[in-house]
């Protein structure tokens, strides 16, 4: 495979990744809440609290992917099999 095939694997399994962590961390901290929690609050405030867990689920499950992408650029050489995504682009080099 080339790189630019390699490197849209790699975007396809991230981003599922990132999905599936997004899905659990936000269902383990949904039922941790309705069990812990909610039975001692108001309906209004089980409503605002899902909406923050929410939130919070999706700046965990950033940081959780931060930290695996990283690991994974710690051991796998990512410029030699993958292609730059952003490369820089010097609109005044000169061609030729």
């Amino acid at each position: 495979m080339n790189k630019k095939l390699n490197t849209f694997f790699f975007v396809l399994v991230a981003t599922v990744v990132n999905l599936v962590i997004t899905i659990v961390v936000f269902f383990v901290m949904l039922a941790l809440f309705l069990r812990l929690i909610a039975p001692h609050i108001s309906e209004n405030a089980v409503t605002w609290g899902a909406m923050l867990i929410f939130i919070l689920a999706i700046a965990l499950a950033f940081i959780i992917y931060q930290l695996i992408i990283k690991l994974f650029a710690s051991k796998v050489d990512m410029q030699k099999y993958f292609y730059p995504i952003f490369a820089p682009k010097n609109r005044f080099r000169k061609k030729g």
